[in-house]
């Protein structure tokens, strides 16, 4: 697998263990340990995949994430965060983030999702037909800040599979951001008709019926209190 990869995070065993993930799949590391050192990085060159903490002191996530898309346009970028809901997910969402890790995540989990996304750029929009495809290149078009195509892939997802919680959540929090509160809620409810337990969904109806607004949750995951990288089964001692 030929692809660059920076990891931002100030917690040096966070960073430590993401690389040694990303050097097993023979991807080319660099490392950050704060927004500053973010962005002379990013200065020098561009990368093809960023693993961004958002909270970190001095110059945070978000403003990192602002200066890469004022420069490497197409740079994916997963946000990193110890909470069961993204800070500043639809500001971060506006700007192209939409794949996001959970502290604390498996090895397996990383592998997974950092496969999935450098695997989506060699999809052709016009030739997705299942599901999970017509998903991925959603998320694609939300990275390139180009919206209307992302909420046609999600409608065409859902005509194939109504079945499925995701692209409820993600349409309902791109119309959010198009300030359709009412079709908001009415996809963060559709996504619960078809799983009660798809958390992100209700992290979000819930926040939108008592608060309308705050943090937004843009896929899978669950609140934990600890933060890091879990061990696997098998992991252990290695």
């Amino acid at each position: 697998m030929d692809a660059s990869v920076l990891v931002v995070d100030d917690e040096k065993n966070i960073r430590l263990a993401i690389a040694q993930v990303l050097l097993d799949l023979q991807l080319t590391v660099d490392m950050a340990m704060n927004g500053r050192e973010a962005m002379d990085r990013l200065a020098e060159r561009a990368y093809d995949l960023v693993l961004l903490a958002l909270r970190m002191p001095g110059i945070d996530g978000l403003e990192v994430l602002r200066s890469i898309r004022s420069s490497h346009l197409r740079t994916n970028v997963v946000i990193i965060t110890a909470f069961g809901t993204v800070d500043s997910a639809v500001e971060a969402m506006k700007l192209g983030a939409v794949d996001f890790l959970q502290k604390p995540f498996s090895p397996r989990e990383l592998r997974s999702l950092v496969e999935c996304i450098l695997a989506r750029e060699s999809l052709a929009a016009e030739e997705a037909d299942s599901y999970d495809e017509h998903v991925e290149v959603a998320k694609r078009a939300i990275k390139m800040r180009e919206f209307a195509p992302a909420t046609d892939h999600l409608r065409q997802a859902i005509a194939r599979e109504p079945g499925r919680a995701e692209a409820f959540n993600l349409l309902g929090v791109l119309q959010e951001i198009d300030g359709d509160r009412t079709g908001a809620l009415s996809n963060y409810r559709a996504a619960l008709a078809v799983d009660p337990t798809y958390e992100p969904a209700r992290a979000n109806l819930h926040r939108v019926v008592t608060t309308g607004g705050g943090e937004v949750s843009l896929g899978d995951g669950h609140a934990r209190s600890d933060a890091g990288v879990a061990e696997e089964p098998g992991d252990q001692g290695r």
